[in-house]
């Protein structure tokens, strides 16, 4: 056993009793509470103002409005689309009947399906460019196929130059999908007709003795008329009007006729129940 010094061991004797022990417990509850009323708690400090201000500060999603109900309305009459043009815009230039027609028609008729077009008159020798929205982007003269007429011969675009007569080199009238392509010498042309062998391309001035760029310049179409069929177009107008308009790589091309009526070749142009004219569809050619 311990040592314990002699008034220590009698306390610890006598809280051995259990009345002694609760009389203890009593009386240090009593002594607490006295020490309370006696000395009361310091007073709880307020809290810092930022604290108080995130209480009294709402949540953000506190300000935002209910979510309504999605309501799907009718389309408004008044915001309707657009209504397709009827007529084609020539930018003020004047232009041959049949040009005219066919370009209203075109325009009205949606034939070109989205694509710009393009028109070629053979009797005034003349290439007429339109964005895909019926809007003209100019006009030029143009060199065409010798020999008159609106049909190539069969078989024309397999011979060499040197077999086809001069009766043969004709420029072919019809609608056709034009497509971008490249021929022998790597120079970027339009496919007009790709079984014929019938582009439309810079003009080249390789033969001094054909004067192409002269017969260009000259007032008159009498001369407008050497090539082999293609369509050559001055090199400025080619590449500052035709080739941006081929952009997309395709265009919709109308050689009007100079033998044939316009209806004959292009079908009825009318509006209500429109008839298409005949598609002459170009696969993509290689390089040729």
């Amino acid at each position: 056993m311990a040592w314990h010094p002699p008034r220590a061991r009698r306390l610890s004797d006598a809280l051995r009793t259990p009345g002694a022990l609760a009389a203890a417990c009593a009386l240090a509850l009593v002594g607490a509470t006295l020490a309370t009323l006696l000395h009361p708690p310091a007073p709880r400090r307020a809290e810092p103002a930022l604290a108080q201000q995130v209480e009294r500060t709402p949540s953000p999603l506190a300000a935002v409005e209910p979510r309504q109900p999605h309501r799907v309305t009718a389309r408004d009459p008044d915001r309707a689309a657009p209504p397709r043009p009827t007529r084609a815009d020539f930018a003020g230039a004047a232009a041959p009947r049949a040009v005219r027609r066919v370009a209203d028609w075109a325009v009205a008729a949606g034939d070109p399906a989205g694509l710009p077009f393009l028109i070629v008159d053979k009797q005034a020798a003349r290439l007429w460019a339109f964005g895909a929205d019926g809007h003209g982007r100019g006009n030029a003269p143009v060199l065409l196929g010798l020999a008159r007429g609106d049909d190539s011969v069969p078989g024309i675009g397999e011979r060499p130059l040197a077999a086809i007569r001069p009766q043969e080199r004709t420029t072919p009238a019809g609608r056709f999908v034009a497509e971008i392509g490249r021929n022998l010498r790597g120079e970027d042309i339009v496919w007009i007709d790709y079984d014929a062998a019938v582009s439309m391309h810079r003009v080249r001035a390789t033969n001094p003795r054909e004067r192409r760029l002269q017969r260009l310049a000259s007032p008159t179409v009498a001369d407008n008329r050497i090539s082999y069929g293609c369509i050559n177009v001055p090199a400025s107008f080619y590449d500052g009007v035709v080739r941006p308009l081929l952009a997309g790589g395709r265009a919709v091309v109308y050689v009007l006729p100079e033998r044939r009526t316009l209806d004959a070749v292009f079908g009825p142009m009318t509006v209500a129940g429109t008839t298409a004219p005949a598609s002459r569809a170009v696969a993509r050619a290689p390089d040729r």
